[in-house]
């Protein structure tokens, strides 16, 4: 599905992976000067985010979260970003 999705957005994202535990990598390629390859590529992600979770996978893979796939969190893990929040401020009060 993430290989018909390339193709069909006309983009160049190669893929690598771990065949060992079953995760993969996109790296899309684009103009960050581009307004238009910047929101195919943000759609792109955002499909590939949605379909893992739908999948019962993750959207962070090894690597944790990070700023582009904050926004999914919630869709993966619901209430429990809440009990990790409160977690992270009792442990660092100020959020170094």
């Amino acid at each position: 599905e993430t290989e018909a999705d390339i193709a069909e957005m006309g983009l160049i994202a190669p893929i690598v992976g771990h065949a060992g535990d079953g995760n993969f990598h996109v790296l899309v390629l684009m103009d960050v000067d581009n307004p238009d390859e910047i929101a195919l590529a943000e759609k792109f992600v955002a499909r590939l985010n949605m379909r893992a979770i739908a999948m019962e996978g993750t959207c962070t893979g090894e690597h944790g979260i990070g700023q582009g796939k904050v926004g999914f969190l919630r869709h993966e893990l619901g209430h429990g970003v809440d009990v990790m929040r409160t977690i992270k401020q009792a442990l660092d009060p100020l959020n170094i």
